[in-house]
């Protein structure tokens, strides 16, 4: 009968083990600092927009010989400014220009895709990524984008919250509101760059919403929803990529299922909560903004 212990690290004796853990902490935690904000912002959708624009810059990186992070990179910072265009210069609301926005690059990816044969590249990894697939050289390239954007997102994270919370308000103390606008989307494409030889453009959306959701239910105060996501990601990463090896399933999908299982923990002890200080008075623990 297997221990506990040889359950939980018999999967890391494999080097392709090691590599998937690494990149997937990376990629979580980064995601999850980012979903507090898009969560704060209600820019949930863009998230879901900026990471399906991203695959028509791959093929054409691809096409012209380019690396593929820099076609998805340019491919997602182009529909988070054409989103904010759209939106700023024509009546149709924010939900639904970023709903044509990132359909209508995801399909011009698509038909591109099934044109040139992706440059070389597997529909199914850049849709659901390749976690156990990656090199060490990959896992250096994810942490190059991952390590830096945590930094600023880190060094910054009064700032974009008063932005995302109140720009009004931002606004009136001089802060560059604008900046941080552009700043946030490019750290959101930059992001899911990061994330997409691990997770894919599919199972990023999950990784930016979820933390995000767990944080808001667990607490009010904004630092310590930022900690509840960042805990409820590498969580995740770690007991996702320990149950894919041990039930041979893929990783990404594993840790997405993971996420959701700790959002309906969360949830779940959130309404209990509620019920609980109904009956015994306020609450006291999490009312503090």
């Amino acid at each position: 009968m297997m221990t506990v212990s040889a359950f939980l690290l018999d999967p890391f004796v494999h080097g392709f083990m090691q590599r998937g853990l690494v990149v997937a902490i990376l990629v979580g935690t980064v995601c999850a600092l980012l979903s507090c904000y898009l969560v704060l912002k209600g820019w949930s959708l863009m998230g879901d927009a900026v990471s399906h624009a991203v695959l028509p810059g791959i093929v054409l990186a691809q096409a012209v010989a380019l690396p593929a992070v820099i076609g998805a990179f340019a491919a997602g910072l182009a529909c988070a400014l054409a989103t904010g265009y759209l939106r700023d210069n024509s009546r149709v609301k924010e939900d639904a220009v970023m709903a044509i926005v990132f359909s209508g690059m995801f399909a011009l990816g698509l038909v591109m895709f099934a044109r040139d044969g992706g440059g070389g590249q597997h529909l199914m990894h850049i849709l659901f990524g390749n976690m156990l697939g990656v090199r060490w050289s990959d896992v250096i390239e994810t942490a190059l984008i991952a390590v830096p954007v945590t930094v600023l997102v880190l060094a910054k994270r009064r700032d974009l919250m008063l932005y995302c919370f109140d720009p009004a308000h931002a606004r009136a103390i001089g802060l560059p509101v604008q900046w941080l606008h552009y700043g946030l989307l490019i750290l959101l494409a930059l992001t899911i760059v990061a994330a997409l030889k691990a997770v894919g453009i599919i199972l990023v959306i999950a990784m930016l919403i979820a933390p995000g959701c767990i944080g808001s239910l667990l607490t009010r105060r904004f630092d310590a929803m930022l900690m509840a996501a960042v805990l409820a990601a590498v969580f995740s990463c770690v007991a996702g990529t320990i149950l894919s090896f041990h039930l041979d399933a893929a990783t990404g999908p594993s840790i997405v299922v993971v996420q959701a299982l700790v959002f309906c923990g969360a949830l779940s002890w959130r309404l209990l909560s509620a019920r609980l200080g109904r009956a015994t008075g306020p609450e006291s623990d999490v009312a503090a903004p």
